[in-house]
């Protein structure tokens, strides 16, 4: 981290998280901080389901939950950025506190309960980018108490479809009641089935992507795979927060309850991610997520077979500078290890991290 990175997380750090969060927002909104300046190598593009992506770094959902900074988030080095989670109704979350730092782990704990202001809100937002460049996905949810949680995903799908540059179902996160049980196959079918029906119907039709939970076994990740397969989604982002605490050594926050993401997650993350690659061929898109925190983070990914990587909690702890470092580090990797694409790394390590599982 630069000195200048350092002050501002110390004067973040003086803050509770989600006013630390608050204020990263509002930083952004006024053109701070300036990134720096990243490389556009022609080896770090890649072309995915469609979309042009510079680079294969993105910031992933739960930052930019309201798509008040997607523009200032590319700004600093990411290829794309993932707006959301985003209801159909605004909702208010869960009750503070809601956010927790582990420090010596580099992790966060956080039950925010998909706290966000709706569909029109960040609709709003969204139509008044239109003609700018970069690619910016939406991540799409239910509210807590909806009568009918797949018609919310519908909605989602019908609202953005004409806005976002991809979709993201996500039925991850462990601080909705009930909303991971629909990775189970038969409620995923279904799910699955009316999304893709819902995007047939829209005015645009974004790529489809699910976000899955690191906390499945393999029997569930088999019935994953087949639901994907069989209903043509266009890819699937590898993980969210896990509800494990394996090692952590922050002993008085590890007891909260909610999802926790940052450094301990990686290895559990890129396994899942290698047995998803592995059930699903060499064709279908995968979005690695859970742990990225440098440049090496980022590449192990890619190995254990990612298309794209996203981080968050990683730049809680190295600075906004962080995404400018990574784009960089793969793009010397690149020159050093004289690849003509950073894809041709893909996979590499795929084998060995499937038997971590």
């Amino acid at each position: 981290m630069s000195v200048l990175d350092r002050i501002g997380q110390k004067l973040l750090f003086s803050f509770d998280p989600e006013t630390a969060h608050g204020l990263s927002i509002a930083a952004l909104r006024c053109g701070l901080p300036v990134g720096a300046t990243t490389p556009r190598d022609a080896r770090l593009k890649l072309s995915l389901c469609g979309l042009d992506f510079p680079n294969p770094l993105g910031m992933a959902a739960g930052y930019d939950k309201n798509a008040e900074v997607p523009d200032a988030l590319l700004g600093l080095g990411f290829g794309f950025a993932e707006v959301g989670t985003v209801t159909p109704l605004p909702q208010p979350g869960n009750p503070k506190p809601r956010i927790f730092r582990l420090t010596a782990d580099e992790a966060v704990i956080n039950r925010l309960g998909f706290n966000n202001e709706g569909h029109a809100a960040a609709e709003k937002r969204l139509a008044a980018r239109k003609g700018r460049p970069g690619i910016v996905g939406v991540n799409i949810g239910a509210n807590k108490d909806s009568a009918d949680r797949i018609a919310d995903y519908e909605c989602g799908v019908a609202r953005f479809a004409q806005h976002a540059s991809y979709l993201t179902v996500n039925i991850s996160s462990p601080n909705t009641p009930g909303l991971r049980n629909m990775q189970a196959r038969e409620q995923l079918g279904e799910l699955l089935s009316r999304v893709m029906a819902a995007r047939a119907a829209a005015p645009a039709q974004p790529p489809v992507f699910l976000k899955i939970a690191p906390d499945l076994v393999e029997a569930e990740l088999e019935d994953i795979a087949a639901e994907v397969a069989e209903k043509k989604i266009d890819g699937v982002i590898v993980s969210n927060t896990t509800l494990a605490r394996t090692g952590l050594r922050s002993a008085t926050a590890a007891g909260e309850t909610g999802g926790l993401s940052g450094k301990p997650l990686f290895g559990r993350s890129t396994a899942v991610l290698a047995r998803m690659r592995k059930l699903l061929g060499p064709d279908m898109a995968i979005i690695g997520v859970g742990g990225v925190d440098s440049t090496e983070a980022a590449l192990e990914k890619i190995r254990a077979g990612a298309d794209l990587v996203q981080l968050y909690t990683g730049m809680i702890y190295a600075g906004p500078a962080l995404p400018g470092r990574i784009v960089a580090g793969m793009a010397r990797f690149a020159e050093r290890e004289h690849l003509k694409s950073i894809g041709e790394l893909r996979d590499t390590g795929c084998a060995s991290w499937s038997e971590r599982l």
